[in-house]
């Protein structure tokens, strides 16, 4: 079956072609380094880490880049009232979204720029635009250079909106701009900016808009034209907008498909700290598995709304436990001496939901239909039809990314310093038990593996040995 996605520039769903056989160039926005991740931020990449996953799986050879964005308006603001160098604040955040990506699994991209990293690309883009006449020094002496929206007859194609019904872009004073609609590409020093965060440039010191990081930071690493672009919906106005437009201003071809991710809300409203209707990654793992919060934001379409309300992690958990649960059954049954031998398959119905613009739900439904089967067929004592099923649910769950069998899951919550004290004292009883398995004292074998479990840990055996969990 061929990929079918939606494509949010023509917002129909078409057909899939990559613009080289065999491999697929995706970009897609990361974060704006000014604060702690929000669900929102861990939701989209999670959405694509799943789409690359899929690619993956389909054969494709596939180059990620995800920007982090280390210079903007906002990271000034926050390290001002913090009163620490932007820099330092924008490094240490940059380093909490990538402990979030990390804890749920959430693949490191080919290619993670950093704006500040790229300022002559930018300047280059910029001369480009000026060039060719879609780009202007500010009419005052701020310095500022402005995309000017109105020379582009395309502005507003991607977001299907008449640019006279646009707001002005308040990303700079406009009174240097021929239209309040137009936006920075360039902003000159100010009188109270950080002197760190200023570059020479030919129109003057300063630093580089929003909009224009993007396009530069894509352009460097997957050419002037790529196959996907995403990110969340609340960049498709404007951010998105403008780096098509400046970017298509310049010749470049940019992205063939735009993919965006629903926005998440909280028992139907949107997430506010004023509210205080919000939850962040760090309070769901402290409620669940880092297995089961995968599980729980990548279960949704990637452009529905995904809902949060108290229970909605149990719910997960439940979910995750019945697939832990099989493969663990499963396992015991088919490979009593901890040497597999099967063959991770993905079913016909499955791969047909995945192709079908990444329908998770449908493709979860497949799943837990398989495990059910599994089920069956341990009940009944039929070894080829638990065989069958295990390796469909393995090969599932792999493309999802929510192998139970993945060492990436195979610790519990807790401290760094309770789970290592945790893994010394399991793997004690592992090691025992394994002596017991050789010397072929079940009873024993059985007996420790019974008082683990009595314990609250699960123990799986695998082709490299026996490896724990946690329930919850």
């Amino acid at each position: 079956m061929t990929l079918r996605f939606h494509d949010s520039a023509t917002a129909a769903t078409r057909d899939f072609v990559p613009l080289k056989e065999g491999e697929v160039s995706l970009y897609y926005c990361g974060a704006t380094v000014q604060g702690e991740p929000h669900i929102g931020h861990v939701r989209s990449a999670l959405a694509f880490d799943q789409l690359t996953r899929w690619l993956q799986s389909s054969g494709y050879k596939v180059t990620v880049v995800r920007n982090v964005t280390d210079i903007d308006d906002k990271i000034l603001v926050k390290a001002a009232e913090n009163n620490e160098p932007w820099w330092g604040l924008a490094y240490r955040f940059e380093q909490a979204f990538g402990d979030a990506y990390a804890s749920l699994g959430i693949q490191k991209p080919t290619y993670e720029p950093r704006a500040t990293g790229h300022i002559p690309e930018m300047h280059a883009l910029i001369a480009t635009l000026i060039e060719r006449g879609h780009a202007y020094p500010a009419l005052n002496d701020s310095g500022d250079v402005y995309f000017d929206v109105r020379s582009w007859k395309q502005y507003g194609s991607l977001t299907h909106q008449n640019i006279d019904d646009m707001q002005a872009a308040p990303d700079a004073d406009p009174r240097g701009k021929r239209d309040p609609r137009d936006f920075a590409l360039w902003k000159g020093h100010k009188t109270g900016d950080p002197e760190t965060a200023r570059w020479e440039s030919p129109w003057g010191a300063g630093r580089p808009g929003w909009h224009l990081e993007c396009s530069a930071m894509v352009t460097k690493y997957l050419g002037t034209e790529f196959d996907i672009h995403g990110g969340g919906l609340d960049l498709r106005f404007p951010h998105h907008e403008n780096e098509m437009a400046q970017s298509q201003a310049a010749g470049h071809g940019f992205a063939n498909f735009w993919m965006h991710n629903g926005m998440v809300t909280y028992q139907g409203e949107k997430m506010s700290k004023s509210i205080g209707n919000t939850i962040n990654p760090r309070e769901m793992l402290e409620i669940a598995r880092p297995l089961v919060v995968r599980y729980y934001l990548g279960q949704a379409h990637y452009r529905s709304v995904l809902d949060y309300r108290p229970g909605s992690l149990e719910e997960a958990a439940a979910a995750v436990e019945r697939i832990e649960t099989f493969v663990s059954a499963a396992s015991a049954k088919l490979f009593p001496e901890g040497e597999p031998a099967f063959v991770a398959t993905i079913p016909e119905a499955f791969r047909a939901a995945m192709d079908d613009d990444l329908n998770i739900p449908a493709a979860l439904a497949v799943l837990h239909e398989t495990v059910r089967a599994g089920n069956t067929a341990l009940a009944a004592g039929n070894s080829d039809g638990v065989l069958d099923a295990f390796g469909a649910v393995v090969g599932m769950t792999e493309a999802l990314g929510i192998n139970p069998l993945d060492a990436q899951w195979q610790q519990g919550s807790g401290s760094e310093a309770e789970l290592t004290a945790l893994d010394v004292l399991v793997k004690a009883q592992l090691e025992a038990r394994a002596q017991a398995r050789t010397e072929k004292n079940w009873a024993e074998s059985d007996r420790i593996r019974d008082v683990l479990a009595a314990a609250g840990v699960d123990v799986a055996d695998t082709a490299a040995g026996a490896t724990w969990s946690l329930k919850r």
